[in-house]
């Protein structure tokens, strides 16, 4: 029978790349072998620190020993609910990320107090930062601010943060990188706001809008008039009707757009429609329906039947991948 000796180190290292970061450094005391292999740069690539309650002083010593030009990914958790006395994400911190990581692409930031944190700390190497359940300066997006902050930032994820509104959806300009775009719960933004803001973005390649207060037919609306060269739409189909989704007829670039429920109203496109608006879209070569309770349903064989072109996705509500780093 196999044993852990006679694995090969590739599985070793695939094998405790799953393993949370504790127990990895726990696992170094076990043996040489696996302290070496615990200290492969391949294992600290990608790093959630979201599990625990993490003291300034453990983060200080991690990104010093063991992740700095190792790491691409990083997911960190914050102390916005345990109250005044919680250690907080403090500036010094996301200088010496910056200093120490340089080949940090990715940062998720979850339930995170950066109120006192500037945006300008920020490793200026970041490609993707994602925001969620977070509490922001006001000045953080304003159009005003130096735009040289985060030259390379392609992607911004804002997701249940409070304090975002229309100014600093205009404010997102100054990121001249920026060709990706998420909002989730941004419950601040207005239709107007978001027709604006959009009329300045309208270099962005992907949109995704999700669980606001906006309707999907004024999002589609403000979509078709100043993002002709968007090639993936995603959007909760809250409000929604024929008229709406019409609107995006004829776009040139369109390659994905996805439909999230489960909220679906009487006057939701019927799959005839939804193949309609689909087949004058020459480029669309994805379509994907989430929650709406169509799948395995006459529904799903029209539209799949109708688009030969294209990869048809009908199904639930996907759970939250545990690889979030993809």
């Amino acid at each position: 029978m196999a044993t852990f000796a006679d694995l090969p180190d590739s599985v070793l290292l695939e094998i405790f790349s799953y393993l949370p970061v504790r127990d990895r450094i726990r696992i170094s005391r076990v043996c040489h072998h696996w302290k070496k292999l615990v200290d492969d740069r391949w294992l600290w690539r990608h790093v959630d620190l979201t599990l625990y309650t993490m003291r300034p002083k453990v983060m200080w010593h991690l990104l010093r020993r063991y992740m700095a030009s190792r790491l691409h990914s990083l997911r960190m958790g914050g102390y916005l609910f345990s109250g005044s006395q919680a250690p907080q994400l403090s500036p010094a911190l996301m200088r010496a990320l910056g200093q120490k990581c340089p080949n940090l692409k990715r940062l998720c930031l979850h339930v995170a107090n950066l109120s006192m944190v500037p945006i300008t700390s920020l490793p200026c190497t970041l490609r993707t930062l994602e925001l969620h359940s977070c509490e922001i300066s006001m000045a953080w997006l304003h159009k005003e601010q130096d735009p040289t902050v985060l030259p390379l930032l392609e992607c911004i994820v804002l997701d249940r943060v409070p304090a975002f509104r229309d100014e600093h959806l205009q404010g997102l300009t100054r990121f001249r990188a920026l060709r990706s775009l998420v909002l989730g719960g941004t419950y601040r933004v207005t239709e107007t706001g978001l027709d604006m803001g959009l009329q300045e973005l309208n270099y962005l390649q992907r949109l995704e809008v999700l669980g606001c207060t906006l309707s999907a037919d004024s999002t589609l609306l403000a979509i078709s008039r100043h993002l002709r060269d968007v090639r993936k739409i995603r959007l909760t189909v809250r409000g929604l009707s024929a008229p709406g989704l019409s609107v995006l007829e004829g776009m040139p670039a369109l390659e994905s757009l996805c439909l999230l429920g489960p909220l679906v109203t009487p006057e939701m496109p019927s799959p005839q429609e939804i193949l309609a608006s689909c087949l004058t879209m020459p480029k669309l070569r994805v379509l994907e329906l989430q929650g709406l309770g169509w799948e395995g349903q006459e529904a799903e064989r029209i539209l799949s039947k109708g688009l030969p072109h294209c990869m048809v996705i009908v199904r639930a509500l996907p759970k939250e991948s545990m690889d979030w780093w993809m």
